[in-house]
């Protein structure tokens, strides 16, 4: 019902690195819902990204203190997706004026947005990022089960910005999203989380 509303008046465009899926109000996969998720690579093979929403209770000191000097508040792990939580994904904004080419510690998604490679020395990537957060697991999808999700309506797909990866912690990023989206998304940015609440 909603994708049907929902995604009828959009131009849709294609996943790609440095793109956002945006959940759409009543996705079928709960686990996913009002989730903003990163794609950090996209082939002919599969699907990787990490959903940039989902805070969790671990404190980052508790897992990787080294890194604290570098991730922004608040300083907590972030829950990337479902598979492979022993894993964790390196995200930045870059400093402005930063060649991202000349750097082989962060790898290009967006303007100034950079997948950040956690063998490099955090003194290093400090020195090139403002900000930057960490996120336990990855969602991926097999070839063509991304676009079929997208044909059904579960996701639209729309650009990050490098702000999305360090958003603070009392935002809605979700509804923030939405918000700057063409219509009729904006619509759906005060779409309740619980519709119980509404």
């Amino acid at each position: 019902m909603y994708a049907d509303r929902l995604f009828n008046a959009l131009e849709r465009n294609e996943p790609a690195p440095g793109q956002l899926l945006v959940a759409a109000p009543g996705i079928l996969a709960p686990q996913f819902s009002r989730s903003v998720v990163l794609v950090i690579e996209h082939n002919d093979m599969l699907t990787f990204g990490v959903d940039l929403s989902k805070r969790s209770e671990v404190a980052l000191f508790n897992v990787l203190p080294e890194w604290l000097p570098v991730v922004s508040k608040p300083q907590a792990l972030y829950i990337g997706g479902p598979l492979n939580q022993q894993s964790v994904v390196g995200l930045g904004m870059t400093k402005q004026g930063v060649n991202i080419d000349e750097h082989t510690q962060i790898n290009r998604l967006a303007p100034r947005l950079v997948h950040v490679d956690l063998r490099s020395e955090p003194e290093e990537v400090a020195e090139l990022v403002t900000g930057m957060r960490m996120f336990a697991g990855y969602a991926e999808w097999a070839p063509g089960q991304l676009d079929e999700e997208i044909e059904r309506g579960d996701w639209f797909v729309a650009p990050a910005l490098a702000q999305d990866v360090i958003t603070p912690g009392g935002a809605d990023l979700w509804a923030d999203v939405m918000k700057r989206q063409p219509m009729p998304l904006p619509l759906y940015s005060t779409y309740p989380a619980n519709l119980e609440d509404n």
